[in-house]
């Protein structure tokens, strides 16, 4: 098993890697929408949030060698269901191969961002 860990994505705000590798699957925490520079959240509302968190978990992804196109599987934590929309409009424009996915309102995100997704990838 090997730890993933990417200076160009936030630093784990806990006791948790950013991902682990196991053979060719790469598993990763759920990334928010913290400016990897200075751990803060960055300023907008959900279509800002999901950018960011999309860069932070491309930064991750390319740290194990994959893109969104190795992805199998991402599973999505909306703090609003109402920004569904708005959140997909992003996220379609980076998961063009359109992976498996799960996506859920929850009743509250670390440090109360608005987005958290965490990835499942394979690499050849």
């Amino acid at each position: 098993m090997k730890t993933i860990t990417s200076a160009n994505a936030p630093a784990a705000i806990g006791p948790y890697s950013q991902a682990k590798a196991f053979g060719n699957l790469i598993f990763t925490s759920g990334q928010i929408p913290l400016n990897p520079a200075n751990g803060q959240v960055v300023e907008g509302g959900i279509r800002e949030q999901t950018l960011q968190t999309i860069k932070n978990l491309e930064a991750v992804l390319k740290e194990a060698g994959v893109g969104f196109e190795q992805v199998l599987k991402t599973t999505c934590f909306l703090h609003d269901m109402a920004d569904f929309a708005t959140f997909n409009e992003v996220y379609e424009q980076f998961f063009l191969s359109k992976p498996a996915r799960s996506c859920v309102a929850v009743k509250a995100l670390p440090k109360g961002v608005l987005v958290e997704i965490e990835a499942i990838a394979v690499s050849a």
